[in-house]
């Protein structure tokens, strides 16, 4: 279970940088106007329309990776024991309660220069 968390945290972790570099890559909608006024760096690495498409799609793809892992990594931590029905939190707790003494509160005869309070009748109507 674990090392198969590992590759799916291995996997979204390539996958966000894939992603970054992807959108970093791209060009804005405004930087063809640059280009028309007589911007020398109009050119690019995969032509001017398929660099549009070609890196649009990398990213759909990449960024469908990353929210896949990010599904499978939540079901993964939320996977129980089977052999306990109860929460991380509850075995937590277990072996405090057991090692906490049953009367650890003294009680208010034992404390001196206090009153227990008198037990009162019901009041009734």
């Amino acid at each position: 279970m674990q090392v198969m968390m590992n590759i799916v945290l291995l996997l979204q972790m390539a996958a966000a940088v894939a992603m970054i570099g992807l959108v970093l890559v791209q060009q804005g909608k405004g930087a063809d106007m640059g280009a028309s006024f007589g911007g020398g760096a109009s050119g690019s690495l995969f032509g001017a329309t398929g660099s549009a498409n070609f890196l649009s799609r990398s990213t759909a793809i990449a960024a469908t990776v990353f929210f896949l892992c990010t599904l499978a990594l939540a079901y993964f931590g939320n996977l129980r024991p089977q052999d306990s029905g109860s929460s991380i939190l509850d075995r937590a707790a277990a072996p405090v309660a057991a090692s906490a003494p049953a009367s650890a509160a003294p009680a208010a005869a034992q404390i001196p220069g206090l009153v227990a309070p008198a037990a009162s009748a019901p009041a009734s109507r």
